[in-house]
């Protein structure tokens, strides 16, 4: 019963702001690709699009993760790149599977189906980076 207070006597609430920026900020990235590959290339699938956007966004994400969020970087960068690069390619193919059903299968706006997996994919990076690739 007690461990819920624990866990949040331990979150570091400057962390967690620095997380929210950096997220915004390799979001916006991720989306300006998407956007580009569906209005310029002409790319028909948005499913597919955002998959590969998302590589301009891990990697926006990846530097801001390890220089500004949680600030650990004694542990050599390809070391945490492979383990960032595992945790984030299995988040954006769930990220492209929600963005495919919501868009590709149900024909709604891959907008607001951006919105929804971006949302899951920050929840889940979070707990992911915290506890497996930049751990204390």
């Amino acid at each position: 019963m007690h461990e819920p207070a624990r866990w949040a006597e331990s979150l570091d609430v400057a962390q967690v702001a620095r997380y929210v920026v950096n997220g915004l900020l390799a979001s916006a990235v991720h989306f300006a690709v998407l956007s580009f590959n569906l209005i310029v290339l002409g790319m028909k699938s948005a499913g597919l699009a955002t998959v590969f956007a998302a590589a301009f966004g891990l990697s926006a994400s990846f530097l801001g993760s390890r220089y500004f969020v949680f600030r650990k970087h004694e542990e050599p960068i390809l070391h945490q790149a492979a383990k960032f690069g595992l945790l984030y390619s299995l988040i954006a193919c769930l990220h492209g599977a929600v963005l495919y059903g919501w868009s590709d299968v149900a024909h709604l706006d891959y907008r607001i189906g951006f919105l929804i997996a971006t949302g899951m994919q920050m929840v889940l990076s979070f707990l992911g980076n915290k506890t497996l690739v930049f751990r204390a």
